[in-house]
């Protein structure tokens, strides 16, 4: 079940916080760890002694923010890495290996997309796409042995909401890992609850909110004892560290098949400045959700002919009666305003007084960004298609200002069209 927002703040602002010594999370900044003795090195290698090891696999700081975030997301453990696309490089190289497929789920931000469709391709793991309810290729593929499905919880930009619990049943089914993207939508929708194995963030951006730190996290549920769909033959090669390290699995897998070898460990100092961010983490959602759907609406109301907005919120919207359903209290800050052509949206873009032009989302401040010329501007025509990337989309994200200001701002820019 979703908590409330009350729920939220009382957890983590007493997560984060110390009750004696120094109150604000200790930074950790040393590289290297001293062992008490030849024993002890031996048990901290082995995985049987809890304590640093050398900070590419484990800091400190990291594993404060990682426990405050398993709570969060109702996770047995996580592992904080360097950026979000970390975590998902983490979660995958660690997962899959050459001739391994992996599903994809919906529209994708474009690091997602690159690096599934061409860096693990050039490894060897294949891939196929789908739309969010094409359920007999979902199903389809889970039949012939896909290893992985991954998917945002909200299509970034397309905005398209799947059914992550009816996703995820199928993949406990057919016994398959489910990984979902839940940067869009912390504390708005908990996927390990609803079924799936690993859920990953971008910690840059709802949960610092400050632009300050970059980074990224994955959660994980317990592995069980008997019946843990990692017994399956297809994860024959994760076997070891599974008979091994047993309800913690998930956890050495990474860390031994990823972090170890690649290194995409988070920096200690941004750990500590990601925790200051989620202080306030769910003061800043509940208010960003509401103001969306209020400048959504107020847009729809008034923007000129020629000139669409797009949110769930809006009855137009294809997952409208999913975001009534699925998504109570918001599905995050993101909404799109489509211009038509490029020129048209570069000079909207321009007239904005509010918005700062940027590639980042889920900021304290409203963001946008023409899509097809920046993070979208190498890719071809068909796949822009199927990401939902239109020639004249804009990405907006909503930050703290007053909802009816940054409306405001949006329709005089409109008006130079």
């Amino acid at each position: 079940m979703t908590k409330d927002f009350d729920y939220y703040n009382t957890l983590l602002v007493q997560s984060v916080g110390a009750k004696t010594g120094p109150i604000a999370p200790t930074v950790v900044p040393s590289a290297a760890y001293g062992y008490a003795d030849a024993q002890e090195a031996e048990g901290i290698f082995a995985g049987e002694v809890n304590k640093p090891l050398y900070a590419r696999v484990g800091n400190p700081t990291n594993g404060k923010l990682e426990g405050i975030v398993a709570k969060m997301e109702g996770g047995f453990g996580a592992i904080a890495t360097a950026s979000g696309m970390g975590a998902l490089a983490m979660v995958t190289t660690a997962m899959l290996k050459a001739g391994d497929e992996v599903l994809c789920i919906g529209g994708f931000f474009g690091g997602t997309y690159t690096l599934v469709n061409e860096t693990l391709k050039r490894f060897g793991v294949s891939n196929s796409f789908c739309e969010v309810d094409d359920f007999a290729h979902i199903e389809a593929k889970l039949k012939a042995g896909v290893k992985m499905v991954l998917m945002e919880s909200v299509g970034n930009p397309s905005l398209r909401l799947p059914d992550i619990k009816r996703i995820a049943d199928l993949c406990n089914t057919y016994e398959t890992l489910l990984v979902v993207d839940n940067t869009a939508t912390p504390l708005l929708v908990r996927p390990l609850e609803l079924g799936a194995d690993i859920v990953v963030h971008s910690s840059t951006k709802n949960m610092s909110g400050h632009s300050a730190a970059l980074g990224g996290i994955a959660v994980f549920r317990a592995v069980k004892a008997e019946g843990d769909k990692l017994h399956n033959e297809k994860y024959a090669d994760l076997h070891k560290i599974v008979n091994k390290m047993g309800h913690k699995a998930f956890i050495p897998i990474c860390k031994k098949r990823a972090i170890r070898d690649v290194g995409m460990t988070a920096n200690a100092f941004g750990s500590f400045l990601t925790m200051l961010g989620l202080e306030t983490l769910s003061l800043r959602v509940e208010r960003v959700n509401k103001s969306v759907a209020r400048v959504a609406q107020i847009l729809e109301e008034n923007l000129p002919e020629g000139i669409e907005v797009n949110h769930p919120s809006l009855a137009k919207s294809e997952d409208h009666a999913r975001y009534l359903s699925d998504f109570p209290n918001g599905c995050g800050p993101l909404m799109t305003i489509d211009c038509g052509t490029p020129e048209r949206a570069f000079a909207f873009l321009n007239a904005l007084n509010m918005a700062t032009l940027t590639a980042n989302i889920g900021d304290n401040r409203t963001l946008a960004l023409h899509m097809q010329s920046t993070i979208y501007s190498d890719f071809d025509a068909a796949t822009r298609k199927f990401l939902g990337v239109t020639e004249g989309l804009i990405r907006v994200s909503i930050g703290l200002e007053d909802p009816e200001e940054i409306a405001k701002d949006f329709l005089q820019a409109a008006e130079v069209l």
